[in-house]
């Protein structure tokens, strides 16, 4: 290992895949943030900081378990010519999971009635159902993520110390994001058709049809720009108001 510290490469790749990771786990932390704003604000920076807390472990989990995790790969039956192997269907559950997801959640934004509020009373039982969906999309997040790791680096110790990075990274920056995109509801729209974007991308590579991330992260990155431009330009205009948002429910911003 010191032999591998004096090495200029070493570097080099745990620069590159902690970007990476830290790219990666954009997807992640718009998903927490979404989720985590159905809970009461005390509980939120909890649910955000465990959320991320069970992504670093599971990645970390799943790296040490590489060989199962590359076992994975290995072709369990054949559906019209496509090879499916376990990866394949984690990645098309998660997929489908978190189409129906955003669905779901843009329509509770759009057209769902104000009162359509948490009767259960209890925030233990919300806590935990929000919690339980995290750590769902955490493994098909983190099986993706250990996959990307194993290709770009040969040495587990550069890829756990780049995880570990990014993942500190997110956490100080998660609240900012969430706190941003919960302030504006057309930004919430938007991250919410990032993630059914990232959905269909996901069921796409389960059914063996490769899509390359760079184009999904450029049409991600420019629409985000194009968003920022119209919040500037309607900046004195009358503000977008969904159901649920804190402008239309009289809760403070």
């Amino acid at each position: 290992m010191l032999e591998l510290l004096g090495q200029p490469d070493t570097y080099v790749s745990l620069a590159t895949l902690t970007a990476m990771e830290v790219v990666l786990g954009i997807d992640n932390i718009v998903f927490i943030s979404i989720l985590t704003a159905k809970l009461p604000a005390a509980q939120q920076p909890l649910a955000r900081n465990l959320g991320l807390s069970l992504a670093l472990g599971m990645r970390l989990a799943l790296l040490f378990a590489i060989s199962w995790v590359m076992g994975l790969t290995a072709p369990l039956f054949t559906v019209m010519g496509n090879e499916i192997s376990g990866r394949d269907l984690i990645l098309l559950g998660g997929g489908l999971f978190l189409v129906a997801k955003a669905t779901h959640e843009v329509y509770s934004k759009l057209e769902a009635a104000d009162d359509e509020k948490k009767k259960s009373g209890s925030g233990a039982a919300d806590f935990g159902l929000i919690l339980a969906q995290i750590l769902l999309l955490d493994i098909v997040f983190s099986l993706d993520s250990v996959i990307t790791a194993v290709g770009m680096a040969r040495h587990v110790f550069v890829m756990v110390i780049a995880m570990i990075i990014a993942v500190g990274v997110m956490l100080v920056f998660a609240r900012r994001v969430g706190d941003f995109v919960n302030r504006h509801p057309s930004m919430k729209i938007l991250a919410l058709s990032f993630l059914l974007l990232i959905g269909v991308m996901l069921v796409a590579e389960g059914m063996g049809q490769h899509i390359g991330k760079g184009y999904i992260y450029f049409a991600m990155a420019f629409s985000l720009g194009i968003e920022l431009l119209n919040m500037r330009l309607r900046r004195k205009a009358a503000p977008v108001v969904l159901h649920n948002s804190p402008r239309s429910t009289g809760e403070p911003a």
